[in-house]
């Protein structure tokens, strides 16, 4: 492959994961439309669907990781949400990565509009938009967090998109968590299940090598910069950002299916 294919995938791996690092997601919600049409309207091979989700699934892991480790050290992760949401959804998402290797490319892409659509309406919903950062003062109902979790879990599972694109907006709509709160605890989740959905991703066979290294490089050094930019941000600032990106993808995924 030569530098300008390796430039294209770096480039929109550094793009994803600064976004992840910024509006707690793991950048899959950018990658996974950018991976599956820019290269091949630049001139370069096309990724198939099931390598999108594979390579998307590395981006992720490591994406969240980074920016998880800048969140912990401003004491916003919230470990008991992380443990309440984590288990279940990395159940979840180590099944659902399994049951994507069995679907066609047409049904993966159906689930994931549908996943954004619904995310993109939440973000336009009344949110809890303080800035708390005494975590004993965060609340949640935990069944319903556990039931959540699992359900987001298995789905995004299927799209390799370890779900925070839409943990994010259940958090802040249905869970009612601050915005700082559930941006670095949603990364400290996301990293959780993209444990499960990048192991499957590897034993089903579909990981390409050389493009998951570039995103891997670009995501160790893109994702730090966004969270510590996300910390001097307006939270109803942050709210749009993703709000906006969310939407985004929404038109551009159901235009591909539709037409």
């Amino acid at each position: 492959m030569d530098l300008a294919w390796i430039m294209t995938i770096f480039f929109i791996g550094f793009l994803g994961s600064f976004i992840s690092g910024m509006v707690g997601i793991g950048g899959s919600i950018i990658n996974y439309p950018l991976l599956l049409f820019i290269p091949s309207a630049l001139g370069f091979a096309a990724f198939t669907v099931q390598e999108v989700t594979a390579i998307s699934a590395v981006q992720v892991f490591f994406a969240s990781f980074m920016g998880m480790l800048v969140f912990r050290k401003g004491g916003l992760v919230n470990k008991t949400l992380v443990l309440y949401m984590g288990i279940p959804i990395i159940t979840g998402s180590f099944l659902g990565s399994f049951v994507s290797n069995t679907l066609p490319s047409p049904i993966i892409n159906i689930v994931y509009a549908i996943l954004a659509l619904i995310a993109s309406v939440m973000m336009f919903l009344p949110k809890k938009g303080n800035d708390v950062r005494d975590l004993s003062q965060v609340n949640f109902k935990k069944t319903l967090a556990i039931t959540l979790a699992l359900l987001i879990g298995t789905v995004s599972g299927i799209v390799g998109a370890a779900g925070a694109f839409i943990t994010v907006p259940v958090m802040l709509v249905v869970l009612k968590i601050p915005t700082r709160v559930a941006i670095a605890s949603s990364l400290a989740i996301t990293f959780i299940s993209s444990i499960g959905s990048t192991t499957g991703k590897l034993m089903g066979g579909h990981m390409l090598l050389l493009p998951s290294l570039v995103l891997i490089i670009a995501s160790t050094i893109a994702s730090p910069i966004g969270a510590k930019i996300s910390k001097n941000i307006n939270t109803k600032i942050l709210q749009w950002i993703l709000a906006g990106l969310i939407t985004a993808t929404v038109l551009k995924i159901w235009i591909s299916i539709l037409f």
